[in-house]
């Protein structure tokens, strides 16, 4: 995904770099190159287990706050 940005007529070198710098942030270039530099290993089966059910753990304390808090009264003109 090439980026190509020509001088325009009466235009600095800084606008000139600003704008090339604008075109490769919004084009996604780096974004791409960085990601492909580092690699991420994946989970263990392990830490997959230990989310999970940290996830469930959270849900049903979640749940439990809910149930427990007294519901906020309406305010308001409606």
């Amino acid at each position: 995904m090439p980026v190509n940005v020509t001088k325009k007529d009466r235009e600095t070198s800084q606008n000139l770099v600003h704008r090339f710098t604008k075109t490769v942030r919004q084009s996604g270039v780096l974004l791409q190159v960085r990601s492909k530099q580092f690699k991420k290993r994946a989970k263990s089966s392990l830490a997959k287990k230990r989310s999970a059910l940290r996830r469930v753990i959270l849900r049903k304390e979640k749940i439990t706050r809910e149930k427990l808090e007294k519901p906020k009264p309406k305010t308001g003109r409606y």
